[in-house]
């Protein structure tokens, strides 16, 4: 795997490296012990797949608080996708920064969202699928999320007729209170 680093502390992009002859390629796509080579949160305890069906899906922004803050590996598998992150550690150099990328399946890219980083996406093409590898386990009681196009932050996501569920579109825009539980998790 081929791990580059972003502006965001902890935030990678990471690409496979193909194994190719014949046949076509083999690549891997997660490795406890480069991950952790990488000071990554090697330990991952779930996984989850989600299908977008139409181009302009857009799922965010999404993070998990105290005690329950999860690192995120995930990778585009069918389709592309428009991702982006913030960075809500408070004792970060990059708190309250983000930065955004094209996640593609035929690119074979995927993006390492540590703890106490928001995350969210459009997707590109019509039936997209995006899967997660998690630190956490999904804990509803912690799941908290801000407005996706919240001007603090200043994301430029890509312009579509978007298709967006009721509970991101309500989310509230963002107050540095909202992260007060991730000032438990350290960089």
């Amino acid at each position: 795997m081929i791990f580059r680093e972003t502006s965001l502390p902890g935030v990678q992009i990471i690409r496979v490296e193909e194994l190719g002859d014949v046949r076509g390629f083999f690549a891997r796509i997660w490795c406890e012990h480069e991950f952790g080579k990488h000071g990554l949160a090697a330990r991952m305890v779930q996984a989850s797949v989600s299908y977008n069906k139409k181009r302009g899906t857009l799922r965010g922004m999404h993070y998990q608080t105290h005690p329950s803050e999860e690192a995120r590996l995930v990778r585009c598998i069918r389709g592309a996708a428009f991702a982006a992150v913030v960075d809500l550690r408070p004792h970060s150099p990059a708190f309250l920064q983000s930065l955004s990328e094209t996640l593609s399946a035929a690119e074979h890219t995927a993006i390492y969202v540590p703890a106490g980083c928001a995350l969210g996406f459009q997707t590109l093409e019509d039936e997209t699928e995006i899967l997660y590898q998690m630190s956490t386990f999904y804990t509803p009681e912690y799941a908290r999320g801000f407005r996706w196009d919240d001007p603090v932050f200043g994301l430029h996501w890509p312009e579509d007729e978007r298709t967006i569920l009721e509970r991101d579109r309500s989310y509230p825009d963002f107050d540095k209170g909202l992260v007060a539980d991730l000032q438990h998790h350290p960089l």
